[in-house]
């Protein structure tokens, strides 16, 4: 059994390492998750539920949860839909440094946790576009770098707005992706079969 200390880790770190282990071990080996939450246990269970994995999770105190997934067939089905799915031409669009309205600390955690999901998923996009303050995620000083540097090497198209740029005075700074300006947007905009703005 393979045992992952996930406490402390926030969301989708503990699904996606989760994922990770169950794609090293074989059929009907289980591993086991540890978490410091009962939202990260729930993620978990829904994870094992929706590949179709058999799985058991306890709580050992309010600080402390166990999930255990069996791995089984249900990855071969799940597999195989993600094979044949027709890809998509998908484009992310990102506007801010944060995600969604509120608490901003909470919003900068939450773009990050998103960007990092997107480099660890199985169903990449063709395409990332920043602009206004989004550009600032792919300069240098951006703590989602090295998830956007993976999923240009997986080749997702990174593209920043240049006016943006210019704008906030980061030319300079970019460290990922190409420059770009709104009438490429638009027309990466009209081709799209699908836009994700988060």
């Amino acid at each position: 059994m393979i045992k992952i200390d996930a406490k402390g880790k926030t969301c989708p770190i503990p699904v996606i390492e989760a994922r990770n282990a169950l794609k090293t071990v074989e059929e009907d080996e289980t591993i086991l998750i540890v978490v410091d939450n009962k939202i990260a246990k729930e993620n978990l269970e829904k994870m094992a539920n929706g590949m179709g994995y058999k799985w058991d999770s306890k709580t050992v105190n309010e600080y402390e949860y166990e999930v255990k997934i069996v791995k089984g067939l249900g990855s071969d089905k799940l597999v195989k839909d993600l094979e044949t799915k027709k890809e998509e031409n998908t484009l992310v669009v990102i506007s801010s440094d944060k995600m969604g309205d509120g608490n901003d600390e909470l919003g900068q955690i939450l773009i990050k946790g998103f960007i990092y999901a997107l480099s660890e998923s199985e169903q990449i996009p063709t395409t990332i576009i920043f602009y206004n303050r989004g550009v600032t995620l792919a300069t240098k000083q951006s703590p989602v770098i090295d998830s956007l540097k993976k999923l240009e090497s997986l080749g997702v198209e990174i593209l920043s707005c240049g006016t943006c740029l210019n704008y906030y005075n980061l030319e300079a700074e970019l460290c990922v992706g190409q420059v770009t300006n709104m009438y490429n947007i638009v027309e990466k905009m009209n081709v799209a079969n699908k836009i994700i703005k988060p």
